[in-house]
């Protein structure tokens, strides 16, 4: 372990890295061989919570070996040179990471606000980079990462992982295909009963394991919670949000943090399409949830599971059946029927592994992510349009300067 492991330059720059976790993945450039029988070398940067679960999702991963692991706190380094190859290597600055010519690829899972200049160092290392969601704290930076990515020759990813997921796939069929009618509108909720916070052994360490409770470090519940159904309405819908207002606030967890514990926004989008996005940490009921409402039905979306309800009038066999597979032959309102996205005898794949998968073909073969760049562009600028809504309590507005590189 090296002598600088926190010394007060880095201090700030590094900090962040913690709780997020920072992991880093080593890919080879298109067309030069990888490592080792062809597999390839991924530094994990950030390995707290969510880094040392891509850690333990790696080992599922046929192609991807955890090479290296980076992260300030000695726990959470620990513990995740416990799970990577026993040859890895560890490291508490990530920058001699990006350095290690070994290194294929970098996955960065760190607090929000050091996704863009982690992102940036990796490209100019040369390394393949899955950054975490959202890719980016400003809008700035999200524009400007899309141009280092096209003018370079690495994938890069966004951690946008239900993209990647069949049941995502099979609801955006559903309703590209009419099955909820011509006219909808998305209610998407994201509640915990929970502080958020984790405990505190040295208070020089707060602002490092607590970055979810301070606006400098991240955008609280819209961007770490709600951003995950944002991009699944920008995916099913095919475009982003061209308006946005917004409230939130800190009514109940009064405990000195600066992002807010309760938030609730509305989106528009083009054909008059309008989205919800709400996130309490006071009341989990239902919990995650999507609704989608159309003249003919509405889809609710849980978790893993989707269903569809149609409205009062009978559908005969084969609006619902044509959907869902049931035999169904007319149904009112509130009998729900669940919306198959597997063949007869497949099980379900957590979504991080699809993503995962993908990441490593797209290095393997040259192609692009499902979730890359651009997806994340509009996805991270959505987020801070909301952000901007919520603080200013004015109506922000997309801008055409945010789709000249499209």
């Amino acid at each position: 372990m090296s002598d600088n492991f926190i010394n007060r330059r880095k201090f700030i720059a590094n900090s962040a890295l913690t709780l997020g976790g920072l992991f880093v993945a080593d890919m080879a450039l298109f067309g030069k061989a990888t490592s080792s029988e062809n597999t390839v070398q991924v530094g994990v940067i950030g390995t707290g919570k969510r880094g040392l679960g891509l850690i333990n999702t790696i080992e599922k991963v046929s192609g991807l070996k955890v090479a290296a692991c980076c992260d300030i706190i000695p726990e959470n380094l620990h513990a995740a040179m416990a799970k990577a190859d026993p040859k890895a290597k560890a490291y508490t600055d990530y920058e001699q990471l990006l350095a290690d010519k070994n290194i294929d690829a970098v996955i960065i899972a760190t607090p929000l606000y050091l996704h863009y200049p982690m992102a940036v160092a990796a490209l100019s290392a040369d390394k393949h980079v899955y950054v975490e969601k959202s890719m980016a704290f400003t809008i700035e930076q999200s524009l400007d990462l899309v141009k280092r990515v096209r003018n370079s020759r690495f994938v890069f990813q966004v951690g946008f992982q239900y993209r990647n997921f069949e049941l995502y796939h099979k609801i955006k069929d559903v309703v590209n295909q009419g099955w909820i009618g011509d006219t909808y509108s998305f209610e998407c909720q994201y509640n915990r009963n929970s502080d958020w916070r984790y405990p505190v052994n040295d208070p020089k360490l707060e602002k490092v394991i607590n970055w979810r409770m301070y606006k400098d470090l991240c955008g609280g519940p819209l961007s770490e919670l709600c951003a995950h159904q944002i991009d699944a309405v920008n995916y099913i819908t095919n475009s982003h949000p061209i308006k946005v207002m917004g409230l939130g606030g800190i009514d109940y967890w009064k405990d000195g943090r600066e992002t807010h514990d309760n938030v609730r926004t509305v989106y528009e989008y083009e054909h008059g399409i309008k989205a919800t996005y709400t996130s309490v940490l006071s009341n989990a009921f239902n919990g995650y949830q999507i609704r989608i409402l159309g003249n003919k039905a509405t889809i609710e979306i849980e978790r893993n599971k989707a269903y569809l309800y149609p409205e009062a009038t009978k559908r005969t066999l084969g609006t619902v059946d044509g959907v869902t597979g049931a035999t169904i032959l007319n149904a009112t309102q509130g009998e729900r029927t669940e919306i198959e996205y597997l063949g007869p005898g497949e099980k379900m794949v957590e979504p991080t592994i699809n993503a995962l998968n993908d990441f490593a073909d797209c290095i393997v073969n040259g192609n692009k992510p499902v979730s890359n760049v651009e997806t994340g562009r509009d996805s991270a600028i959505a987020i801070c349009m909301g952000l901007d809504a919520i603080e200013t309590e004015k109506t922000q507005y997309w801008k055409p300067e945010y789709d000249m590189l499209s």
